[in-house]
């Protein structure tokens, strides 16, 4: 497989949205976010995602000059407007602002509406942890995924974050779409020709199935939990579209591409109770516990949720980051 160094995805990356109208300080910015998600190993939102930005871009469906303003605060709240400016740097700027208003206030949050996909949620999780923060975020998507005991596509994957904090920089962090398998990670799959690990969603029989492709087809992925990421996808929805007043997955559904999210950042900051240290201590406890666990195959471990892409960060940064060649080459001849 191909790897291509960091530093060179982040020059190819930024040289491309420059040209395509970004200033170079946004470009740049902008660059980092897609390169460090493929650095993390989350390829479906880095380099595979790219080429689809850029169409958007060249469809007009993204305002580069665009930003967030905030339209209205009260406290440790505030309602943000994205403009349809892009999404990751309307994103990473409300949840820097919910860090602001957590070191002030304790907690912070940032209800953004009307902005465009955000590409990695975890981004931002990651964010608020750096800032020393317990991150909680989500987004809304357009309806890509039936209510349970429906067949048509009325609700969202819409992805949820939680972050928490470690000194060291080793947060702890769980980044899931409320679908079994984001489509970016069918996506992935169906690039590299492999099957999911477990049934995703149903194909055009109807049987559940681990076939990407067969999903693809049908759009009909699997609520994960069934009616428990069902019920959850609904309530995300609801209490962003309250807190921001924009776009619900129903009127996304009603624009023709996936643009106009709505988004809420919550940041909450451990060091109004805590110290460092004791925060430090209580993390590593209970993850030291859950690495002690014995796990099913033998020479096997547990992992923790964000562990395994602080592993992808190191060998990536090592080694290169594997790429799909089609797909880097595309890249290159934008």
């Amino acid at each position: 497989m191909k790897r291509i160094q960091y530093e060179v995805m982040v020059n190819e990356f930024a040289r491309v949205l420059e040209k395509k109208g970004f200033g170079h300080e946004d470009a740049d910015s902008a660059a980092v976010i897609f390169a460090q998600n493929s650095l993390a190993g989350v390829y479906s939102h880095g380099l595979n995602r790219f080429p689809r930005v850029v169409s958007y871009l060249e469809k007009g469906e993204i305002n580069p000059d665009a930003r967030a303003t905030c339209e209205k605060q009260m406290g440790s709240i505030e309602r943000w407007d994205g403009h349809r400016g892009f999404g990751p740097l309307n994103a990473k700027r409300a949840m820097d602002r919910a860090c602001e208003l957590a070191k002030e206030n304790g907690i912070g949050c940032v209800a953004l509406g009307n902005n465009n996909h955000w590409m990695r949620g975890g981004t931002y999780g990651w964010l608020a942890a750096d800032h020393g923060c317990i991150g909680i975020c989500w987004s809304n998507t357009m309806p890509n995924m039936p209510a349970w005991g429906g067949v048509d596509r009325k609700i969202g994957n819409n992805p949820l974050i939680l972050s928490v904090p470690r000194s060291n920089g080793d947060h702890a962090m769980i980044d899931c779409a409320v679908s079994q398998f984001s489509y970016g990670k069918i996506e992935d799959c169906k690039l590299r020709g492999v099957q999911l690990p477990v049934p995703g969603g149903y194909d055009t029989n109807g049987e559940l199935t681990t076939d990407p492709a067969e999903i693809e087809k049908t759009w009909r992925v699997l609520p994960m939990g069934y009616w428990k990421g069902s019920g959850l996808s609904i309530a995300l929805d609801l209490i962003a579209t309250v807190l921001t007043d924009g776009n619900s997955v129903q009127k996304i559904g009603t624009f023709g591409d996936e643009i106009g999210l709505t988004q809420i950042m919550i940041a909450i900051d451990p060091e109004k109770f805590n110290t460092v240290d004791q925060t430090d201590a209580i993390v590593d406890a209970i993850l030291a516990d859950v690495k002690s666990s014995q796990p099913v195959q033998e020479g096997g471990e547990v992992f923790y949720p964000g562990e395994m892409e602080l592993k992808n960060i190191k060998d990536n940064k090592e080694q290169g980051i594997p790429v799909i060649e089609e797909v880097w080459e595309s890249i290159l001849n934008m």
